[in-house]
């Protein structure tokens, strides 16, 4: 039986190009670094709207508006699987197997780096303020992220420039968001937002904090935005600072499977996500609440309109 890999073996020696094409999915026809595909994981995909950069080793559905590393895809496939089936699951697939220690059978390296250029505040670039606004949260958004501008250049020296709304990590790594990629410009770490001593919350990503900030403006807790749920034992142990915690994770199978194993580990804990239950999230929610609210003005306004008021001589 071969050893499991950990997490960040599997996602410094996996292919998700080739765990697609494994499990029967081609890419199709398109040019450039990123490969697209008909999405697996919603049956109403009909266009190709699964993107993959297997360089960065990441994915995005942009229909359902997720996306991460390899093992954050494995989760969202298999959801039946626990996290450490998922990483055995993938490592099995691939027929990844480990070698004597003293040999690495690593996937071969590619040249490929992401740079910085330069950070800007909110406001500046319509394309990452209409995607902020489009989840509801552009307002709150100011006083936590930045406009982030850096380019991505691979191992013929090419470069691409691209933008997306961001905010750092504890590594001083930049976490970006736009509306078609979900990354991190540097390693991968937890947000740490200060407040309160002894009360934390504690959120998947900075749209679910930025939502949770969006309904309670004057809540004190001190902020753990994991950016990633590969970080959860990072976060527990953060976490273990405070006597008082609220868990904000998503509903679906890998946000539930953290909470029960947050609560595990503290079992003092409290699970909040009831609060958006009918909803993957906690933007979601905010999302949907929003467009009510959009709908009865609007539905005002026209009836305001189309009121005659009578002509009195």
């Amino acid at each position: 039986m071969s050893k499991l890999l950990t997490a960040r073996e599997l996602k410094e020696q996996a292919s998700l190009v080739d765990l697609l094409s494994r499990l029967g999915y081609q890419p199709v026809p398109k040019r450039g670094r990123e490969k697209m595909y008909v999405s697996m994981l919603r049956d109403s995909d009909t266009n190709p709207s699964f993107s993959v950069n297997d360089d960065l080793g990441v994915w995005f559905d942009h229909g359902a508006g997720k996306g991460g590393t390899i093992i954050d895809f494995g989760l969202a496939y298999w959801k039946h699987l626990s996290f450490n089936e998922v990483v055995k699951k993938i490592q099995d697939v691939c027929a990844i197997e480990i070698a004597e220690p003293r040999v690495r059978r690593p996937r071969k390296p590619v040249k490929v780096q992401h740079v910085v250029e330069k950070v800007r505040p909110l406001g500046a670039h319509p394309a990452i303020t209409d995607y902020l606004k489009s989840r509801g949260v552009f307002e709150v958004a100011r006083f936590y992220l930045s406009e982030v501008y850096y380019f991505i250049e691979d191992e013929n020296d090419v470069r691409k420039h691209y933008f997306a709304a961001g905010w750092l990590n504890e590594h001083n790594s930049w976490e970006v968001r736009n509306r078609y990629f979900k990354g991190c410009m540097g390693h991968k770490g937890i947000t740490v937002i200060p407040g309160h001593p002894k009360k934390a919350a504690l959120f998947e990503g900075f749209l679910d904090f930025l939502s949770w900030r969006y309904d309670n403006p004057e809540a004190d807790h001190t902020i753990i935005v994991l950016n990633t749920l590969t970080l959860l034992h990072q976060g527990i142990n953060k976490a273990k600072a405070y006597s008082s915690l609220d868990i904000y994770f998503d509903r679906d199978k890998a946000g539930k499977g953290a909470s029960r194993d947050f609560i595990k580990a503290l079992p003092y804990a409290t699970d909040r996500s009831a609060i958006y239950e009918g909803f993957n999230d906690y933007n979601d929610k905010l999302k949907a609440q929003l467009k009510t609210v959009a709908t009865e003005q609007e539905t005002k306004t026209n009836f305001f309109a189309n009121v005659r008021v009578p002509f009195v001589r």
